[in-house]
């Protein structure tokens, strides 16, 4: 039997679970509907960092508050979703010390919590890094484990009322006369849903959701690897202090560092190469701030795809696109119709209250947020938000070492 839910959001990241808890928080009646398992694009694929907003402090000081603001709010509300590690920017002797003070300044200026140490001091913190770190920037970034957070967030809009369909690919949109009347979800569902206003969440597949409904958003996707590699002995994040290149990463899980990125841009989300070489730069590059990932084994690598916004972007370098988000309100086309685009994991919450914002404008409901100041379902039970996970298929490989979805 066809359903009519207000409001249909398609895609199962951060971000749509995040909208659709907000909005069933606000009492609106709120369909899911996501293509894999929850996470299972870029959310469940990516480096797994919750950004200080310190890598992007003296290039984009909007999205560099943006990070600092949600990332104090994350750690307050999301619990076990996060390991609370610490980073440091670190200058090695070829790296550019204009570069380091530059950060500096601009981090002061945001307003992000930064500390200059010595390189013996940072040595003090990890035993391991190169003896070429001449100084470091202290700054609070942290480690976000994504399959939780995304599986916290749909436990939380389903308690709510919303109903939340993994393995229920969008199909088809039927717009008529500037208004989508019909979507057809596949898989799982099987059935057509009549939804009031439809929020397009697909991350790197926006562009194609919005294609289905006779709309253009220009999606600019970028791939970069992550090597996961058997290295328990690093707490802090690691950060290369220099201009953004491959190989400048490191996140410390429990008993593996993840190492990355590159950025290769790519014209189809799902079919792309994955090549050696970003491996192997990623693996060179990283163990030049810490020598024994060089000879770390390798529990697994894989590939994320940035969902990057950049309608005038050709096909060249992609790591100058901002990381700042955008919500496209497509009223002036398709009256009920909504694309939450670009951001960054760290920005997912404030991304999913902007966007709840304005569909509770067009919708004439007068709720607020809450998602700042309520905790998550579980983040306090490492146990109950695994189980989440289980629920929702929503393991992806970001943090397979230390989520327990079985």
């Amino acid at each position: 039997m066809t359903v009519s839910p207000t409001v249909l959001v398609v895609g199962g990241g951060a971000t749509g679970t995040g909208v659709a808890r907000d909005l069933a928080l606000r009492g609106v009646d709120v369909t899911l509907a996501e293509r894999g398992g929850l996470g299972s694009g870029t959310s469940g694929r990516s480096h797994g960092l919750l950004h200080s907003g310190a890598r992007y402090a003296e290039t984009d000081r909007v999205g560099a508050e943006e990070c600092i603001e949600e990332n104090e709010i994350l750690r307050s509300v999301a619990g076990e979703c996060i390991r609370d590690t610490g980073g440091l920017f670190v200058q090695l002797a070829d790296d550019d010390p204009a570069y380091f003070e530059e950060k500096l300044t601009a981090c002061e200026e945001v307003g992000i919590e930064a500390e200059v140490i010595d390189g013996e001091t940072a040595q003090d913190m990890v035993p391991e890094l190169s003896p070429g770190v001449e100084r470091a920037i202290q700054v609070p970034d942290a480690v976000i484990y994504p399959s939780r957070l995304v599986a916290a967030n749909a436990a939380d809009a389903e308690v709510h009322g919303a109903d939340i369909h993994p393995h229920a690919p969008l199909t088809d949109l039927r717009v008529e006369d500037g208004e989508v009347t019909d979507a057809h979800l596949g898989g799982s569902v099987d059935d057509w849903v009549e939804p009031d206003h439809v929020v397009n969440a697909a991350g790197a597949w926006a562009g194609r959701v919005a294609a289905m409904a006779g709309l253009d958003v220009g999606m600019a996707p970028a791939r970069g690897v992550m090597v996961s590699v058997d290295y328990p002995d690093v707490d802090p994040v690691l950060n290369r202090c220099r201009d953004p290149d491959d190989g400048d990463i490191v996140i410390p899980h429990e008993r593996e560092a993840v190492l990355g990125t590159t950025s290769v841009p790519v014209s189809d989300p799902e079919d792309y190469e994955q090549a050696d070489w970003e491996v192997e730069r990623s693996v060179t590059e990283c163990a030049a701030m810490l020598p024994p990932v060089a000879d770390a084994d390798v529990v697994r690598t894989w590939w994320g795809v940035r969902p990057l916004y950049a309608p005038d972007e050709g096909d060249g370098d992609r790591r100058g696109i901002s990381r700042g988000f955008f919500v496209l309100d497509h009223s002036d086309d398709v009256a009920n119709a909504t694309s939450v685009v670009g951001g960054k994991l760290t920005t997912y919450r404030q991304m999913a209250e902007a966007t709840a914002d304005l569909v509770c404008d067009r919708l004439g409901v007068d709720a607020g947020c809450e998602t700042a100041e309520r905790q998550l379902p579980g983040a306090d039970d490492a146990a109950q938000l695994d189980a989440h996970v289980a629920r929702y298929d929503g393991q992806g490989p970001t943090d397979a070492d230390v989520v327990d979805a079985d």
